[in-house]
């Protein structure tokens, strides 16, 4: 049986066509986005249904384990064995998957695990948009559709004329998750409640659910199996079956409300967003919320591919962090206590490693009323677990990645003035983080003003000691900043002072970021082009332009502009020498430039400080035109929680925050005749690109409300007093300022 197509792009193995239901289509945000690109190679992202910052993400999953199905769908897969409620967006760690639903007829298909009762499926009979998935389960002839709402998924599936089943898996886990313990009970014939708990990247991960159907089940069934660890039990594992007699044709709905404090508080979640089973309703109000959130961005011009993938990237930008708090407030905390958020809204999933470069700072553009938020919830998380997190969710800090990146979000929001946090606190929290002394080897790093590299055995794993040094300096800067706009000298001095430390890992007889030992020697036989323990997740190529506070400075250390241009040219030209032997995270490269890994990605950006703009307007065209496609692949390394798709919606749109604590975005290179971001205030800054095209990617001439810019960046005060940014484009290189 096939269903009908409706106004959404349909997605097949190539992603070419795209069926809009008017001329007028391009007005329909959410229909322009297509959730496919990234679930291929490398990006990990989900097809499914979330509304913007959601706490549910609702979405298939393929049923196997694998660092490629880290998010549960990999697109080159043929099954589906269950749709979940919670997924990471392009992480690279496998964690979630909790409350997973999966429709059958009988008799049903059962692999052996960890696949498990599954389903053959085709991308001929799948498609996506924002805020809603559909694909029919070709094992049964079962037509499975999802959307959202915040804190709610809601699923409707259209049976044959059958036996049916719904089968409620709770005890399942895939990759880094592993179930503790689970519940389920009957409420009434049409609501069940219950809870998984399970250990991972999230450490004692507590979600319950609520979830009413639409047609009482003729029975209810529960299997159960007792979860051992270390030859004891620790818990009980429950799968419940859902029996149904069912008439071609019909439709039963599914409607589940996760809380991350108790059942009672997903009943009331229920209550609060999902009262009725209407599943068109939720979808056009999942659609709506979509279109507000991506109507802030307005595109003219461009292909419809074009216009596809800026669109799917502003919507990847928008899936995290994710809402962690009842509709009334509630939510679980790091001590392990139930907190209250009185008047605002609690969020986790910070990626900050990631998404401190460019996603943060777009929020402060697109989604400023979000931002006070989530700077209260990094404070609320320092105040239950004695420091700023690193990468939390779910009531818990993971210690994935290296620096305290809490601190840039937190003081770029305090510098443009937004949120009514309390700013005598947040430099607290910023300091007592940056002074932990037994934490990551700060002390060390104060004391030494960098990390030695032999503090402990290799057999212990990545140090990661020389971005460790980087990081730390760039967030001691923030911190300086912070501290001298509030008058608090001598707590700037301190940091400012720190913010210097990345000097003393610099090496002139190699030019690059080396590492030190303990005695204050540089490592022996150091080769920029290895990928060393002593570097996170890149080479000593990638890591030496980290240093975004203080480009004037680095130039210095290089030896002037004309030598920092050499460095940077042979950066984009110097070839791997095998590249079979790249890591994972080395992705996208060209030369020694990885935009698949975040430390690269405001290197293209640096030709301005050195006065060669146009040779950074010609790699950032390349990036975005090759890099970021319309295609399941079309993203060339993870998504990271939407950092790498902010990079393209900054790009795209003409600039970029290099120091994302300055206040400042260097100009690039746009590629869409006309961009307009609308404002809260109900201004509007508008982005003229005339001539830009794949051929014109430099940038001839640029006006700021008609007058000449004569500077390589523009301000944030400037985008938010509204205006016109008008470039002038060519095909050949032009000296702008």
């Amino acid at each position: 049986m096939k269903f009908p197509v409706s106004a959404v792009c349909v997605v097949g193995l190539a992603l070419s066509a795209c069926v809009h239901p008017s001329e007028n289509a391009s007005e329909n945000y959410a229909l322009s986005v297509n959730p496919f690109i990234g679930t291929d190679f490398t990006g990990n992202t989900y097809p499914g249904a979330q509304m913007p910052f959601g706490m549910v993400q609702l979405s298939p999953d393929n049923g196997l384990p694998g660092w490629d199905r880290i998010a549960g769908y990999f697109y080159p897969d043929s099954t589906i064995a269950g749709f979940s409620h919670t997924h990471l967006s392009g992480t690279g760690a496998g964690d979630l998957y909790d409350v997973s639903f999966m429709p059958v007829t009988l008799p049903y298909n059962e692999a052996e695990a960890p696949l498990g009762i599954h389903s053959k499926f085709s991308h001929d009979d799948e498609k996506a948009s924002a805020g809603y998935y559909q694909v029919r389960l070709t094992d049964y002839d079962i037509n499975v559709e999802l959307t959202a709402t915040e804190r709610c998924g809601i699923q409707r599936y259209t049976f044959p004329e059958a036996h049916s089943a719904i089968f409620l898996n709770l005890s399942k886990a895939m990759n880094w998750d592993a179930t503790q313990d689970s519940y389920v009970e009957a409420v009434d014939s049409v609501t069940i409640r219950g809870y998984r708990y399970s250990d991972g990247w999230a450490r004692n991960q507590k979600v319950y659910f609520c979830t009413r159907f639409s047609r009482p089940f003729a029975s209810m069934s529960v299997d159960s199996t007792a979860i051992e660890k270390d030859g004891k039990r620790i818990g009980t594992g429950m799968i419940a079956r859902f029996d149904y007699p069912t008439r071609q044709g019909e439709q039963i709905t599914l409607v589940t409300a996760l809380s991350g404090v108790s059942m009672d508080g997903a009943e009331r979640n229920l209550k609060a967003e999902a009262q009725g089973d209407d599943f068109d309703s939720y979808r056009r109000k999942a659609e709506a919320g979509w279109n507000e959130a991506l109507g802030r961005v307005r595109i003219e011009g461009g292909s419809r591919d074009e216009r596809t993938v800026f669109y799917t990237a502003l919507y990847h930008s928008m899936l995290a962090p994710t809402i962690y708090c009842d509709a009334d407030g509630r939510y679980y905390g790091p001590d392990g206590k139930v907190h209250q958020a009185d008047g605002w809204t609690n969020y986790s999933t910070f990626s900050l490693w990631d998404t401190y470069r460019a996603a943060h700072p777009l929020f402060t553009l697109t989604q400023p009323e979000r931002v006070g938020d989530m700077v209260k919830s990094l404070l609320a998380f320092y105040e239950q677990n004695g420091r700023l997190p690193v990468w939390n969710f779910y009531g818990s800090e993971t210690d994935m990645m290296i620096g305290y990146h809490a601190v840039p979000v937190i003081v770029d929001a305090y510098l443009k003035g937004i949120g009514d946090f309390d700013a005598e606190k947040a430099l607290a929290a910023c300091v007592a983080t940056a002074n932990l002394d037994s934490y990551r080897d700060i002390g060390v790093y104060k004391e030494k003003g960098y990390i030695p590299y032999d503090l402990r055995d290799p057999s212990e794993g990545d140090d990661w000691s020389l971005s460790k040094t980087l990081e730390y300096a760039f967030d001691d800067y923030c911190i300086a900043v912070m501290a001298e706009k509030m008058g608090k000298k001598e707590i700037a001095d301190e940091f400012y002072a720190r913010a210097g430390n990345y000097r003393n890992v610099y090496n002139p007889s190699t030019s690059f970021m080396q590492p030190k030992d303990k005695d204050g020697r540089f490592i022996a036989d150091f080769d920029a082009e290895d990928y060393s323990p002593h570097i996170c997740e890149s080479n000593g190529w990638q890591y030496f332009w980290s240093v975004q506070h203080d480009i004037d400075g680095l130039i210095e250390l290089a030896g002037g502009k004309e030598r920092f241009v050499q460095k940077l040219d042979s950066m984009f030209t110097y070839h791997p020498t095998d590249k079979d032997e790249l890591p994972i995270f080395s992705t996208g490269m060209i030369g020694q430039y990885a935009h698949g890994n975040e430390p690269s990605h405001h290197v293209a950006y640096l030709y301005n400080k050195v006065g060669q703009p146009w040779k950074g307007q010609k790699y950032l065209s390349q990036i975005m035109r090759t890099l970021y496609t319309h295609t399941p692949a079309g993203l060339c390394g993870n998504e990271d929680c939407g950092q790498m798709s902010a990079w393209y919606v900054f790009s795209a749109m003409g600039f970029y925050p290099v120091n994302p604590v300055s206040g400042q975005y260097e100009i690039g290179c746009p590629i869409f005749p006309e961009v307009t971001l609308r404002l809260e205030d109900g201004k509007e800054f508008k982005v003229l690109a005339r001539g830009a095209s794949p051929e014109n990617c430099y940038v001839r001439s640029v006006k700021l409300n008609g007058t000449p810019l004569t500077v390589s960046y523009i301000t944030h005060r400037q985008i938010m007093d509204g205006g016109t940014l008008e470039f002038e484009m060519g095909n050949s290189p032009g000296k702008a300022w």
